[in-house]
């Protein structure tokens, strides 16, 4: 089977396993009244009040499927990334019950969920610090030598699980934001899996290649997974994917950004996942240090709503931009 050919299965069957799998997660959630709490504040969505969340599981489930039937367990790197994406996907769908059980929207407290995030880093870095495959060198791009950063790696790697999944779950606020984002981040990961593969088999690195060839076919799952969901999730969504979702995918950017040694160009493909983040701090910093605030509402996303600018070309928007940002990563390496 040649590799294209691979990948394709492995993207249609996710997907498709996806679109089967999904009327089923909303019947049960409907059915159990798993029905995301809205924010009060946000008049804006008055309308998606009702609306059943643990959408997430459409892709963790049929991502995680493909994987196991495909033989993606046999190699380190794709089986790491897949148990990480699995693993956040807990901590979110956690967050998740609590908040239907409760009937409110906070969820797991905020050191709970830093502290379980935390606990899948400090295993997840200490595995990619240890890997023959990664190490604790990582690449500075624009030509530059890659940067051994020693056992500073470790902590490094923490901070960028912990960032993105919180990163990807801020920019979880409209129906289909996260979901396009994250498709146009993997697809642009997927490229750059590629390149490295291209430069393992050339020189001869057959095991290197296998490795990057399971955790291309991740990549191209976590695409097929998500666009079965945002199927059911564009405007106006009959699901929200919830924290399980949304953590799960920050775990999984997180997790390919490191085990191709290149977390730093995440910053540049997942631009609007750090403007979520950025926001979110300059709100909160500027409220307690002067008592004002400095947008309409953060993350950013929600003050573009309030600014009047319709949700679905908000989506548009942060599409395009995650669009030229992945490309001009593909420029640059």
């Amino acid at each position: 089977m040649s590799d294209i050919r691979f990948l394709a299965i492995g993207f249609l069957s996710t997907f498709i396993g996806g679109m089967l799998l999904s009327p089923a997660v909303i019947w049960c959630a409907k059915r159990l009244k798993a029905n995301q709490s809205i924010l009060k504040y946000v008049e804006q969505h008055d309308a998606k009040a009702g609306t059943p969340t643990f959408g997430g599981l459409i892709f963790l489930i049929s991502v995680s499927l493909v994987i196991a039937i495909f033989g993606g367990f046999r190699y380190a790197l794709c089986r790491t990334a897949t148990v990480v994406f699995v693993a956040y996907g807990v901590i979110g769908f956690l967050d998740d019950f609590i908040k239907v059980k409760l009937k409110d929207n906070k969820g797991l407290k905020a050191y709970q969920k830093i502290i379980f995030q935390f606990g899948v880093a400090l295993i997840t870095a200490i595995f990619a610090y240890r890997s023959p495959y990664i190490g604790s060198e990582i690449a500075l791009n624009f030509s530059l030598p890659s940067w051994d950063m020693g056992y500073f790696y470790i902590p490094f790697a923490i901070v960028t699980f912990i960032a993105m999944s919180n990163g990807v779950n801020l920019t979880d606020g409209l129906d289909g934001l996260a979901g396009t984002t994250t498709a146009i981040y993997s697809a642009t990961f997927m490229a750059l899996i590629l390149i490295e593969y291209l430069d393992a088999v050339e020189y001869g690195k057959t095991q290197y290649a296998m490795e990057l060839k399971y955790l291309m076919l991740l990549s191209v799952c976590v695409i097929g997974g998500v666009l079965a969901f945002l199927w059911f999730n564009n405007h106006k969504a009959k699901i929200f994917m919830g924290d399980t979702g949304s953590l799960a995918l920050g775990g999984y950017c997180s997790a390919v950004a490191l085990f191709i040694k290149n977390p730093l160009i995440s910053i540049l493909v997942g631009i609007m996942m750090v403007i979520s983040c950025i926001s979110v701090i300059v709100q909160v910093v500027s409220f307690k240090l002067r008592g004002k605030r400095v947008l309409l509402m953060a993350p950013f996303h929600h003050h573009l709503e309030l600014k009047g600018i319709n949700e679905s070309k908000i989506v548009g928007y942060y599409a395009i931009i995650t669009l030229i940002a992945g490309v001009t990563a593909l420029t640059i390496i």
